[in-house]
């Protein structure tokens, strides 16, 4: 109240300073003005003192109240706000009355946080902004148009068009002579279209991943409930809570918590962590929790705060490049340079056989006839075989591969996300796909998460709810307190209706329901009778946390610590028992209670114990100043059993990915009892197998030598009361046993076993947010069968990869040798610059998107996993690619130097023929492409719609580009029977692919054959070529 009224004291003085001269009826109404002034000062103050009683007023007043001041906003602006947590100063805070004189300024009530409805929250942004950030603007569709023309093919193929299109229009005139420019112009058109098209749409979508991984959800106190909201809703005045591995998400001051510590590398690049507390209560966005937990008022929120002043100059770089991409890139320049220097074979010879008088025109006469041929036909002659020979180098390079796996990721990721896991970073998709082993958290990833205390144990006895009667009420009051005082979870209750509401982790929730449904434990009137002197935070190393409290009713000091059960037995030198009888806790009856303890593990329950002593002023003094709780000479309250069952169809996940040749590991930090239990119901471990090696503790596997380590980390299944360190241990072992390790984690201290691992796997439910960005994939639901379904997903990327690498590389092979065969010894190509910018389209564009959207299948999990020394160009994908393009190579240049007597044609038509025949052999190649080993290439076609559609889309282009496109393509139109002869060509591809793959391969390399020693008695520059070529096509 007294605050109230200092808000308003100018007010009230100018009121009651007012001129006594005022006539009689004028002071009646000053007098007035002054009482509701006053009232309405009252009210504000029993308003926010109802509020926390979660009482509501009446809403019909018996009073009306005069609003002496209308506009009510907030008396402190944004730079004030800014510069007081950028600042610092610890002075300014306390020049302006403190936080709670701040919280009381921004109309925040320091229990119950600000009233949160919409208006509230409208007024809040309008005066202090939203907490989002300005990014730089993202890249323009002109952006990716101009990246498309900077490719040095298209440079030099754009030059040909040129002049083609101006010695056709000066020869033919501009009715006939555009033809041949005109058409390579569309034909670079489209090409350029398509690169950009997807290029941009790529970049849209990795904007909305990026919308999606930085929306993080966070408690607030809002109305005295704590609320999990997005960080883009909080606003200046809310209370955020904070525990370990949270981000901060605005920039704020420390209210009330303990043992907090932030890491401010991101900001400072110090790597010391900074305690925050009453004396240092300055907060920055960005920044991380590393341990304790605490309540923060907001100040600054988006661009007002220090890291939104980063932020905004840093944009999200989508040209991330994955290991298969720089692999595929460096095939790409290799096979380019192969065809450059087949092109430059072309152009020498066809230039050669120009200049030499070997080459006649339609009508059989020279085209050259030295000082009689006109310049401009010179030039005409020389640009069409440049053309010619820049489309042999389009053709050779194959475009589509990095267009491929662009295509592959992009509707993997898009799939993935319906699938439940968010990719971070490109590269894990095909990574995940090569992995031997995964190891994974057992708690919210294998069990549900959701757990309720179903056994309680008072010394030797168990207790149903229906005895917790028959407790001592001195006891009951100790196990209250260590659950009511020792805890950073929460309780909410709406009204005496309304179900109560528990927040907090899972294991708080489940302790915490069970001592206010069953315990009858009133939190708020236990934390009022105590006032809490030392927190020390649970976290994953220490698997215990305690609180140092002060009774206020007789002023003595308690402690209460709760953690693992043989933890925390082993502190205990005495216990309660059932009758709260205080009883010496010797081995023996330590010895009773661990088999207690392992009892209710071996039944897949996480076991909790509560331990107290009470200690004396000078004994607190003492561990004040070494900030440390007593730790030993404790007396064992109960133990607790927590039930969190096994998620549905997580079995069968665990089956498939054993299957699959994946090893599954459980790492957990619970009692090993438990972890074998859970292990067993989830299917890592069966019951008939042998335990000793396949079960270890954290500790044991620390203590091995390194030798040892590496010897039996293949044969460990589970690890229990594992620390995080333990689990870095584990991936670095397995990593240099070559193994391609995934890891699940979802705590701070997980972040460098998900750094160090092939993939990192976070939890996006239960994870923290430094878990989350040191990860790759987020499994949005905790679920393992997520994580399987990453697995598959990873495969099928790969796979479909290598069934485009196998597609293309069978069209560069066979257009190279035909080109640079016909060119040598007829002197001309057979297909055009037009004609092979076309197979360039449809093979590379059109194909990449028909066979990198294949979905994963089951039998992807039946084949055991590729690892990493597995070449990307397998001995079968050889085999098939090698036999078809021999076939296409043969037919064609059959019908090349054999087509016109064969069938009774013109050249024109013959050459049409070639470019139909060429064209209908990929499409039909297509589907052999589906499937590289099985026989069956047309198994689940119906379900791939896309697929199907785009081999319709092809074939009815090729013939409006045939039939009607004549000057445009330069073909000739093809009656039935020729276009039957050209199917029939095609379809050839099916039988020849089919008889292909009963012939054996060896599982070695073929390319590891040219380095065999046998080799070495050959030519010196023959062998240096044989060992080049492995270096050259990247594999």
């Amino acid at each position: 109240m007294s605050r109230i009224i200092l808000q308003n004291t100018d007010r009230i003085e100018s009121l009651l300073g007012a001129q006594h001269s005022l006539s009689t009826p004028n002071k009646r109404w000053h007098s007035a003005f002054v009482s509701i002034y006053c009232s309405r000062a009252l009210l504000s103050f029993f308003k926010d003192s109802l509020l926390q009683k979660n009482l509501k007023l009446s809403p019909s007043p018996s009073f009306v109240i005069l609003d002496l001041n209308p506009d009510i906003g907030f008396k402190v602006d944004q730079p004030t706000l800014t510069n007081l947590v950028k600042d610092k100063k610890i002075e300014r805070l306390q020049n302006i009355g403190g936080i709670d004189a701040l919280a009381f300024t921004l109309q925040t009530n320091v229990e119950c946080g600000i009233h949160g409805n919409d208006e509230d929250i409208a007024r809040r942004h309008e005066a202090f902004g939203s907490n989002t950030y300005k990014r730089p603007p993202t890249k323009s569709f002109f952006h990716f148009l101009v990246e498309a023309f900077k490719d040095l093919t298209i440079l030099i193929l754009l030059g040909c068009a040129v002049l083609s299109l101006v010695f056709g229009i000066k020869e033919n005139g501009i009715k006939e002579g555009w033809y041949d420019g005109g058409s390579i112009f569309v034909a670079i058109f489209l090409v350029i279209a398509v690169s950009t098209i997807s290029n941009f749409k790529q970049n849209r979508q990795f904007d909305k991943l990026s919308k999606v991984s930085n929306n993080i959800q966070i408690d607030v106190v809002r109305s005295g409930r704590r609320q999990h909201i997005s960080i883009f809703e909080i606003v200046v005045g809310d209370i955020i809570c904070l525990k370990i591995g949270d981000q901060v998400p605005a920039d704020g001051l420390f209210l009330d918590g303990y043992s907090l510590q932030v890491d401010e590398s991101s900001m400072t690049g110090e790597s010391e962590h900074v305690e925050v507390n009453c004396s240092h209560p300055f907060l920055f966005s960005g920044t991380k929790v590393v341990d304790g937990y605490a309540q923060m008022l907001v100040t600054s929120v988006g661009m007002n705060t220090t890291w939104g002043e980063m932020m905004s100059s840093i944009s999200r770089d989508t040209n991330e490049q994955t290991p298969l991409q720089v692999r595929l890139n460096k095939l790409t320049s290799s096979i380019g340079k192969v065809g450059l220097a087949v092109a430059f074979l072309v152009l020498v010879v066809l230039l050669v056989r120009y200049f030499t008088g070997n080459t006649e025109d339609e009508n059989g006469n020279k085209e050259f006839n030295g000082n009689s041929t006109k310049v401009n036909d010179i030039l005409n002659a020389v640009v069409g075989i440049v053309a010619a020979a820049v489309t042999i180098v389009v053709v050779a390079i194959p475009e589509g591969l990095p267009l491929a796996v662009t295509l592959t990721l992009a509707y993997s990721m898009k799939r993935m996300m319906a699938d439940q896991a968010m990719v971070r970073k490109l590269s894990a998709c095909e990574t995940m796909g090569s992995a031997t082993t995964i190891c994974t958290d057992k708690t919210g990833t294998l069990t549900l998460n959701k757990m309720k205390v179903t056994k309680f144990w008072l010394g030797k006895e168990s207790f149903v709810p229906a005895t917790f009667s028959s407790i001592t009420p001195y006891i009951l009051k100790l196990v209250q307190e260590g659950v009511a005082l020792n805890t950073t979870g929460s309780i909410y209750r709406p009204t005496s209706v309304s179900e109560i509401e528990f927040s907090g982790s899972p294991t708080e929730q489940a302790i915490l329901s069970w001592a206010v449904l069953e315990l009858n434990m009133e939190m708020e009137q236990l934390k009022q009778s105590c006032q809490i002197l030392y927190v020390e935070a649970f976290n994953s190393q220490k698997k215990r946390s305690a609180v140092v409290t002060r009774r206020k009713i007789d002023n003595t000091i308690h402690v209460h610590w709760k953690g693992a059960a043989e933890m925390i037995l082993k502190m205990c030198s005495s216990y309660y028992d059932a009758f709260g009888i205080m009883k010496d806790l010797d081995d023996d009856e330590k010895m009773k209670f661990e088999q207690i303890i392992q009892g209710m593990a071996a039944s897949s329950l996480r076991c909790i114990a509560f331990a107290h002593k009470q200690i004396s002023e000078e004994d607190q003094e003492h561990d004040m100043e070494q900030k440390k709780i007593e730790e030993d000479g404790l007396t064992l309250l109960g133990l607790v059993g927590i039930k969190d069952p096994c998620r549905p169809g997580v079995k069968k996940a665990v089956e498939n990915c054993q299957n699959a040749g994946v090893n599954i590991k459980m790492i957990t930090g619970d009692n090993v009892f438990t972890a074998k239990a859970i292990a067993i119901e989830c299917g890592i471990l069966r019951f008939d197998q042998d335990m000793s090696g396949a079960v270890v503790e954290g500790v044991e596997f620390r203590n091995y030598t390194p030798k040892e380590r590496m010897e039996k980390v293949d044969k460990i299944r589970v690890m229990a009361r594992s620390s995080p360190f333990d689990k870095l241990l584990m991936v670095k072992c397995l990593k240099q046993k070559g193994h391609v390790v995934a890891v699940t984690g979802d705590g701070t201290n997980d972040a460098p076993a998900l750094k160090e691992a092939d993939v990192g796997l976070s939890m996006g439910i239960q994870g923290t947010e430094v878990a989350k960005e040191s990860s790759d994939v987020v499994i949005l639901d905790d679920n393992f069968a997520s994580v399987a379904t990453v697995l598959r997903w990873g495969r099928c990327v790969y796979n479909n990869i290598q069934k485009f690498i196998q597609f293309q590389l069978t069209v560069n092979v066979a257009a190279l040798v035909i080109n640079f065969v016909a060119a040598i010894s007829a002197g001309e190509v057979p297909l055009t610059a037009v004609q092979l910018l076309w197979v360039n389209l449809i093979m590379d564009t059109l194909g990449a998107l028909a066979l990198a959207t294949e979905k994963p299948t089951e039998e992807l999990m039946m084949k055991p996993p590729i690892g990493r020394i597995e070449p990307l160009i397998t001995n079968i994908m050889w085999r098939n690619l090698l036999a078809q393009a021999l076939y296409q190579i043969i037919v064609l240049l059959t019908l090349q130097f054999k087509g016109e007597s064969i069938f009774g044609v013109t050249e024109k038509v013959n050459d049409t023929l070639i470019f139909n025949t060429f064209v209908l052999c990929q499409v039909f190649n297509e589907f052999n492409a589906r499937k590289l080993e099985k026989k069956n290439v047309f198994k689940g076609i119906h379900r791939n719609k896309l697929f199907l559609g785009i081999i319709a889309i092809t074939i009815v282009l090729q013939v409006v580009m045939v039939e009607f496109l004549k000057k445009f393509a330069g073909t000739e139109r093809l009656n039935w029977g020729q276009w039957g002869e050209c199917i029939g060509f095609g379809i050839v591809s099916w039988p020849i692919g089919w008889i292909v793959k009963w012939i054996p391969v060896p599982k070695r390399p073929f390319l590891s054959y040219l380095n065999m020693k046998k080799m070495q008695g050959l030519p010196t520059p023959f062998l240096f070529i044989l060992k080049t070529i492995p270096r050259l096509i990247g594999v």
